[in-house]
């Protein structure tokens, strides 16, 4: 289960997260069976040293949320975009090598490949990386932003409905997180899988792009969200 509220966390006048994350949730039921199927070739890791790239600096036990912290808007999320793209893009694909030598498998081996679904660029990025095409690659970022814990399991879920992730089929999953962290496993589907999905409350702005969604909330003509609106 992967459960996201960023809506409750960011800072509204900050566009460098504001109109990357979105509101999610997602799971995926698993259940032991006879045929060749299941996790495979597990990576995780981490690298404390980066602990300030994305962090929400007060709430916790070290800077208990206050008077002053809040004025300060330190309960809000925040993040170092450039570092994190430099990190991701040189993780993402590290993790897979790593994850698939371990399950005696290669990239030819994959149907598709699942990663966080932080932003556009960090997966076309890492798709150079691997040389492989972007067609490889499940994305719904654009659909949904950045859901975090949510984005991995949303994407297949949407991918089966789709028809695109198929019974058998080999995923790599890749994903990074604050801490900074990473991890990546080979999943083989069941021979029979099944999608449901449902919009409802928070997460119905997910029916939108971020930018529909900035746009929306600050009343933005769409020519000044053009040239306003970060790339990254």
């Amino acid at each position: 289960i992967g459960a996201e509220t960023f809506s409750r966390i960011l800072d509204w006048n900050d566009r460098t997260t504001c109109v990357l994350f979105g509101d999610a949730a997602a799971a995926m039921v698993m259940e032991a069976c006879d045929e060749p199927c299941g996790l495979f070739g597990f990576d995780l890791g981490s690298d404390g040293s980066g602990y300030d790239k994305i962090i929400v600096p007060a709430g916790g036990a070290v800077e208990p949320v206050g008077a002053d912290t809040f004025a300060a808007g330190r309960h809000y999320l925040r993040m170092n975009g450039s570092e994190v793209f430099k990190f991701a893009s040189r993780v993402l694909g590290q993790s897979c090598y790593r994850s698939l030598a371990k399950a005696g498998m290669t990239l030819d081996d994959i149907d598709w490949i699942v990663p966080h679904q932080a932003n556009l660029r960090i997966i076309q990025a890492a798709a150079r990386d691997m040389d492989l095409p972007l067609s490889r690659f499940i994305t719904v970022v654009e659909r949904y932003g950045n859901t975090s814990a949510a984005s991995i399991p949303l994407a297949i879920c949407d991918a089966i409905a789709e028809g695109k992730i198929k019974p058998e089929d080999k995923l790599m999953l890749v994903s990074f997180g604050a801490g900074l962290t990473w991890a990546s496993c080979v999943l083989q589907m069941a021979p029979k899988q099944e999608a449901v999905r449902e919009m409802g409350g928070l997460t119905a702005v997910s029916n939108h792009s971020p930018y529909a969604v900035v746009r929306d909330t600050f009343k933005l003509e769409e020519h000044e969200l053009e040239h306003n609106m970060p790339t990254g």
